[in-house]
């Protein structure tokens, strides 16, 4: 008498994740077996017949056998392992009166009980066993042996995976599904061998697509995944432009804008990050700093300073100097300058160095607030730490010749002839200075 038992499979799926601007880290959907039953519910005789139909060549699994393998299988579903596997040991003591295919349901209830306790090497062991004995039905085989490259993907063996597959194509009587597949193109991904992983991972999607099928998210991620590690730029962007239309998430969209700037095609960059941040996709900080230099680089200035002063102001961005140095800059890129200055303000009070303060003074000098500009002139040079102090004096000179101090100005262009990258200007500096003096006291001296 035969009872049938066959191992299952269903998909368990991890959302694969790639960072593609700086480490590509990628966790494939696994394909984990479900629990492998025998079917108590079918009777023993029934079972046998039907077993007789198919194949002559597989003995019976006599019922004294079946029911001691239930009792194993019961003692293990009720929580006590330990009681099933002993109960399974003590079968496997006789079994040297037991056929081939009585050893074989051993070994695949032994399998069975392993596998739910997540032990995973005495499972594929176990399962090897039932596949190892010729007195079995072929489908039992197949299915097993399908079984064995799933568990084995789960347990990290990619190479064993490929051998339980490869065992499975020379025995396999039916029509190849996705399933087949897409452990092919995970396995490979595994082994970094991604030709091969995209050859088995383009036909799960092209058979959906024939179908008229949405293929699954995570197949377009496995997929753009090795377009990506084989530097197939121009593919990943293809396949990001499909996932931004199937799944419209907001990592697909920053990814495609990356992928766009990337292979230099900055007004698809443009257009893509200003849609995801109208769509509300963009609310990280580093997102927005993105979409603030993307803006920079096309010459929205003036824009590039608002998404970022919106990020300080909401506190997604840091109140730092650097953060309101960004806007303040990018407002001078945009030639409001009067609007930069609130933001160099702010950026000179948290620095303990006086760049800050140095551009302050330049941005006074330029809006004719020359009272303010010396000020800022002098806070820059007393804080130091100046990538060019010829610049602070410069603007300190200038500040101070509008507001008529000629000796003042004079000894600040002085100051700024001692550096090389200012020299020449200070010096021109100094005789218009030094004539203006001249002019301005002759002129005094006649209206007295």
């Amino acid at each position: 008498m035969i009872m049938k038992s066959m191992t299952t499979l269903r998909p368990v799926a991890k959302l694969l994740k790639l960072t593609l601007f700086c480490t590509a880290a990628i966790s494939t959907s696994i394909i984990a077996p479900s629990a492998l039953s025998i079917l108590p519910s079918v009777d023993v005789a029934t079972a046998n017949a039907a077993q007789e139909q198919k194949t002559k060549r597989v003995p019976a699994l006599r019922e004294k056998v079946y029911s001691q393998l239930a009792r194993a299988q019961k003692l293990a579903d009720d929580g006590d392992v330990k009681a099933g596997l002993e109960a399974l040991d003590t079968i496997n003591e006789r079994s040297s009166s037991m056929n081939s295919y009585e050893i074989a349901m051993m070994h695949n209830f032994y399998g069975f009980i392993y596998y739910n306790e997540n032990d995973l090497p005495k499972a594929i062991a176990s399962f090897e066993k039932v596949v190892a004995e010729e007195g079995i039905p072929e489908s039992l085989r197949i299915s097993t042996t399908f079984s064995l490259a799933q568990l084995a993907m789960a347990n990290s063996d990619y190479k064993k995976v490929i051998s339980f597959l490869d065992k499975w194509d020379d025995i396999n009587t039916k029509p190849i599904t996705e399933s087949y597949y897409l452990l092919r193109a995970q396995t490979y991904y595994q082994l970094k061998d991604y030709n091969k992983g995209l050859e088995y991972i383009s036909k799960v999607i092209k058979l959906s697509d024939d179908e008229g099928k949405t293929p699954k998210e995570n197949w377009l991620v496995l997929q753009r995944a090795m377009h990506y590690s084989l530097n197939q730029t121009d593919k990943v962007v293809a396949v990001l432009e499909r996932m931004v239309k199937l799944y419209n998430k907001p990592e697909y969209w920053i990814q495609l804008s990356g992928m766009y700037g990337e292979t230099g095609q900055e007004k698809q960059q443009l257009a893509v990050i200003e849609a995801a941040y109208q769509q509300g996709f963009l609310t990280s900080k580093s997102d927005l700093r993105q979409l603030a230099q993307v803006y920079l680089y096309n010459g929205l200035a003036y824009k590039a300073g608002v998404v970022m002063s919106k990020a300080i102001e909401a506190g997604v961005a840091e109140r730092t100097a650097k953060n309101y140095a960004f806007v303040a800059e990018a407002m001078i890129q945009a030639k409001e300058d009067d609007k930069s200055i609130a933001y160099f303000v702010k950026a000179a009070d948290l620095s303990v160095n006086g760049k800050y303060d140095q551009r302050l003074a330049e941005v006074y000098v330029n809006t004719e607030q020359y009272e303010e500009a010396a000020d800022a002139a002098r806070k820059a040079l007393d804080k130091g730490s100046l990538d060019f102090e010829s610049n602070a004096f410069v603007a300190l000179g200038m500040a101070q010749y509008n507001l008529q101090n000629f000796d003042a100005s004079i000894l600040a262009f002085e100051q700024a002839e001692k550096h090389k990258k200012s020299q020449r200007l200070a010096q021109q500096w100094i005789k218009y200075v030094k004539r203006e003096k001249v002019h301005a006291e002759t002129l005094r001296t006649a209206l007295l």
